[in-house]
């Protein structure tokens, strides 16, 4: 008789063979999605990727890349719902933000369109692309204006020279118009699992305001009319100059964000709040309530978190309130983020904690 020791290793062997074959099967589906994806096989790319999506329900380049998909299908309100999902599961990307501001867009939906790119812009503020398209959707909203203004009053010559100027403006430059992020926009450095989603596909273009020989595809929206001053840019508030603190205080700041980080990686709810100041300033200005509800939910759910912060820079604004910027490595089964990021943090008795959270600093 064979002894059994031997069977049991050779069982968990192949056990441990199948699991691995099996991640790899999933893997090579959502390679071979980006492929068809690319080589304009949309129908073969969404059975690719939804097999590979079926192992990994929450991973945000397989849904990303499906969202994409489901645009170039012309299969709107399923793209829609891809990218809104992405937005709450992953609401520090802006890409999705971003995307989802293009169909609404393609729908005449520019109140919507403008929401989303404002929320985009707020996750990453160098995102240039959302800040190009914002602008696009402001000279559509313009150009209605307008319209409304000479239907109301044909005699109105300042509505009428801003139209015209519009019409020049279109004719002349043939913007853009509003575009998409397949992944290779710059705010993929925000998230590089996104960057491989897919190559870009031909933009999808808003409806031309004044558009008197349509294009073979969607007429775009001119670029904005410069009739009403553009906001400037906010200047950063100028340090004081102050006497250099003891490397003490900064090895005090440097230990309150590893502990924050830690925390986090520790699934620790409570403790990773508790370096948040009272007068923190939430993201996208939700009410505090709000922003800890989501927070939770996002540090509790997944089995294993792992936060990383390479490269602090601790600034002294004052004796009692300092910026750390420094590289975010995230890593969970789910999402692998690499972000700059800066925290504001603040003296409160002993402690220091965080007032602002900026992503892109």
């Amino acid at each position: 008789m064979f002894p059994r020791a031997p069977l049991v290793r050779i069982a968990t062997l192949l056990a441990g063979l199948l699991i691995a074959y099996s991640v790899a099967a999933q893997t090579d589906d959502y390679q071979e999605a980006q492929k068809l994806f690319r080589g304009g096989q949309q129908a073969q790319a969404l059975e690719r990727v939804d097999s590979f999506l079926k192992g990994n329900p929450k991973d945000a380049r397989g849904r990303f890349l499906k969202g994409l998909i489901l645009t170039e299908q012309n299969k709107t309100a399923d793209a829609i719902r891809i990218f809104s999902g992405l937005t709450e599961d992953y609401p520090e990307l802006p890409e999705p933000y971003n995307n989802l501001a293009v169909l609404y867009a393609q729908q005449g939906q520019y109140d919507k369109a403008r929401s989303a790119l404002e929320l985009s812009i707020r996750t990453h503020p160098s995102y240039a692309t959302a800040h190009e398209n914002l602008g696009d959707i402001y000279a559509k909203l313009a150009s209605q204006a307008y319209d409304k203004a000479l239907q109301l009053d044909k005699a109105n010559t300042g509505a009428q020279t801003k139209l015209g100027l519009i019409k020049e403006l279109f004719s002349s430059t043939a913007p853009k118009g509003v575009k998409p992020t397949t992944g290779k926009g710059e705010a993929g450095k925000v998230a590089p699992t996104i960057i491989a989603a897919a190559t870009r596909p031909a933009p999808v273009a808003t409806p031309a305001v004044v558009a008197t020989t349509p294009e073979p595809a969607p007429a775009p929206v001119p670029a904005p009319v410069k009739t009403v001053e553009p906001a400037k840019a906010v200047e950063p508030v100028a340090k004081p100059a102050v006497a250099p603190l003891p490397q003490a205080q900064a090895s005090e700041v440097l230990k309150a964000v590893n502990g924050w980080a830690q925390a986090w990686s520790n699934n620790d709810v409570g403790g990773y709040l508790a370096y948040y100041a009272s007068d923190f300033q939430t993201p996208r200005g939700e009410p505090r309530s709000d922003w800890e509800a989501a927070r939770k939910v996002r540090i509790a759910k997944p089995k294993k978190i792992d936060v990383k912060v390479e490269m602090p820079k601790v600034t002294f604004n004052d004796a009692n309130r300092v910026s750390v910027t420094f590289r975010q490595n995230y890593n969970s089964p789910n999402l692998k983020v690499s972000s700059m990021k800066t925290l504001v943090l603040v003296k409160s008795g002993e402690r220091w904690l965080i007032q602002q959270e900026l992503v892109g600093s």
